[in-house]
């Protein structure tokens, strides 16, 4: 049986936690440390961009400076969330085998998946991988994925677990297509994500859910697990990464050429009326917000809601996407007219486009700046 160590701590911070991830990926890459799942939490709290995002696009950066909250990049892709004591973080450093790539993102994450769903399953709760990189509890979302590759072969595989969470907190720190936040928007969101101790049938620490999902890596993996802490030549090289990449502004405050858009529709329909928010990235529709006074099955919306994150924006797409979940979920969506739900998921689409069109023709700032539609 293979052995890995497990590493446990708590309190971390931003800069440090993901040093020691990425530092460990690249030396179990030349075999320097051995293979290692470290489940840990972060200093309460933090917020942390993917790899490939815009902090000032993500995150309420004055909010999160006024309140003292850290921020800081992954060096895995994926979106932007929170972590503190109430997020278990979970980093798998092991080798890469011959041919792995980025193009296999989504497999490794199905693989690498699999001790935590086995976890949870040992906690009485069944929650599988979904779409592109989350783990869903009947549809709702508990656990962000990532994955990155080290030049020397290591992989590293993240996860974020909601063991618990504050959503006004989240949706005061991370950017969303809610203008205020009220009762309603933290209901919706309550709608789309769900955490551990929400789904457990009886109360659970962290400890016990840590312990849990170690577990179901050993089971899963069929690997042996001894408990250790970092080597001194492991923390020497942590603290010269986090000094030269993870503290340093020019790691964190990177930024891509194409700025977020934010347009929004409202749409009365014999099925009730229609409020759909959009974010664009460019011609791709980062993400989709449903929500009216219709009446259909929530899982189903936050399920259209998935398949159009990171999607083409062009009517036609957005319309095979559409149909596609419609024929999956035709019962629960019976009452929400396909044909309605497109238009206005174009309307707010080219509403967003409206707010690229005016940046591009005032680039001095002479302009409403469409990210002012979401405040803090």
């Amino acid at each position: 049986m293979n052995g890995w160590r497990l590493i446990t701590d708590d309190g971390v911070s931003a800069s440090f936690g993901l040093a020691v991830d990425e530092c460990l990926a690249h030396r179990v890459g030349t075999g320097t440390s051995q293979p290692t799942l470290r489940l840990y939490t972060y200093r309460s709290h933090c917020a942390l961009v993917g790899r490939f995002q815009n902090i000032d696009n993500e995150i309420n950066r004055a909010y999160c400076e006024a309140n003292g909250i850290a921020l800081n990049r992954r060096p895995t892709g994926g979106g932007a969330i929170i972590m503190g004591k109430d997020q278990l973080g979970i980093a798998l450093c092991i080798p890469g085998r011959q041919g792995d790539s980025y193009r296999q993102a989504r497999e490794l994450m199905v693989h690498f998946s699999a001790g935590i769903i086995s976890g949870l399953e040992a906690l009485g709760i069944q929650a599988a991988f979904w779409g592109k990189n989350d783990i869903e509890i009947n549809n709702r979302k508990v656990a962000g994925l990532g994955v990155y590759r080290a030049p020397e072969g290591g992989l590293l595989f993240h996860a974020s677990v909601l063991v618990d969470l504050d959503i006004a907190f989240m949706l005061y720190v991370l950017k969303t297509p809610f203008e205020k936040i009220t009762d309603k928007a933290i209901a919706s969101v309550a709608d789309r994500v769900t955490t551990v101790r929400r789904e457990s049938e009886s109360p659970v620490t962290l400890d016990e859910i840590r312990a849990s999902i170690a577990a179901g890596y050993r089971r899963a993996f069929e690997v042996s697990l001894a408990a250790g802490d970092f080597l001194p030549d492991e923390l020497e090289a942590i603290d010269a990464l986090e000094k030269s990449k993870y503290l340093t502004p020019e790691w964190v405050n990177q930024t891509t050429a194409i700025p977020d858009t934010f347009g929004e529709a409202l749409v009365k329909t014999p099925a009730g009326l229609l409020d759909v928010r959009a974010t664009l990235a460019g011609t791709t529709i980062k993400a989709i917000f449903i929500g009216g006074d219709f009446f259909a099955t929530e899982g189903a919306v936050a399920e259209l809601e998935a398949r159009l994150r990171w999607h083409p924006a062009s009517p036609e797409r957005v319309r095979e996407t559409l149909a596609a979940g419609y024929a999956e979920r035709a019962n629960q969506l019976n009452n929400l007219p396909l044909e309605a739900l497109q238009v206005a998921i174009q309307q707010a689409v080219r509403d967003a486009q409206k707010a690229e069109s005016a940046a591009r023709a005032d680039p001095y700032g002479c302009f409403v700046n469409p990210q002012e539609k979401v405040t803090s």
